[in-house]
């Protein structure tokens, strides 16, 4: 069966384990273009297609680069502004963010946008009334849920598949498409993207994927740009959080090649017809 391949569409300084990291009114060397290209050959020479979100901050600076991955033909979803958190945000300032985001994106490919995925899988049980606002705007579904829980982000309580959620007890007609995991002892194991995909040797996340694929449900891979790149510039950042960022990204295209070799992968929006 098919599985579905996302692109986190960012620059290799977004990231938020603390407020100051990064000032998107800074001037920071660009790794994107790069990275991207390297990305959509990739993908071109295995016949696989992807859900790009893409930050309204980059849409912004590299309209042509969203072109390009339109004209290639991946989806393009929306993965915010600024990459602020979505639970250190107003529920106006969310609003503001994602309507700026939505609009530039759909200037630039012409049609609109039906996905959405917060920054640092930030829809949270302190931010559940983001989905209500995502319905609002015009949004089909959204991919913002970890059903897992970490120091930074996760909704353990959340089915571990695609459903629509209630917000204050009213049923949504946004669909939410859950990161992957698979169940052992009782537990949300994650094992598709970021860190987990770079910290886990590939015959795991392949088994795993099968796993899921047994189970009737497609694996979610999600992936950065600079997660490609081992060139890149180093954030200032603690032991932790650089283990977090960094590990393993001098084998990160290896793997993901012979994912890319291995399994027929898709967007969102033509994996559930939307």
């Amino acid at each position: 069966m098919k599985n579905i391949l996302t692109i986190d569409l960012e620059e290799w300084f977004h990231a938020n384990y603390h407020d100051d990291v990064f000032d998107n009114h800074k001037t920071y060397e660009v790794r994107i273009l790069q990275n991207t290209e390297r990305l959509l050959s990739l993908f071109e020479e295995h016949n696989a297609k992807a859900t790009f979100f893409a930050l309204g901050y980059v849409a912004e600076k590299h309209p042509r680069l969203i072109q390009k991955i339109t004209d290639a033909g991946h989806e393009i979803a929306s993965h915010g502004y600024a990459h602020q958190l979505v639970y250190q945000q107003t529920p106006s300032e969310f609003r503001a963010d994602v309507r700026k985001a939505k609009g530039l994106v759909e200037d630039i490919i012409g049609k609109p946008i039906k996905g959405y995925r917060a920054p640092s899988w930030s829809i949270t049980s302190k931010s559940l009334w983001a989905w209500e606002i995502l319905q609002d705007l015009g949004f089909d579904y959204d991919a913002s849920v970890f059903p897992i829980q970490t120091y930074l982000y996760g909704l353990p309580s959340a089915p571990r598949f695609t459903y629509h959620p209630k917000y204050e007890g009213t049923p949504l007609s946004l669909l939410e498409v859950p990161s992957s995991t698979i169940r052992i002892l009782n537990k949300n194991i994650p094992f598709a993207g970021g860190f987990y995909f770079r910290v886990l040797p590939y015959i795991i996340i392949s088994q795993s994927i099968r796993m899921l694929n047994k189970e009737g449900q497609p694996a979610i891979v999600y992936l950065h740009p600079r997660e490609i790149d081992p060139e890149q510039p180093r954030l200032n950042l603690s032991v932790k959080e650089s283990l977090i960022h960094y590990f393993g990204v001098n084998g990160c295209e290896k793997k993901l090649t012979r994912i890319l070799k291995k399994f027929e992968l898709t967007s969102i929006e033509e994996y559930y017809e939307l």
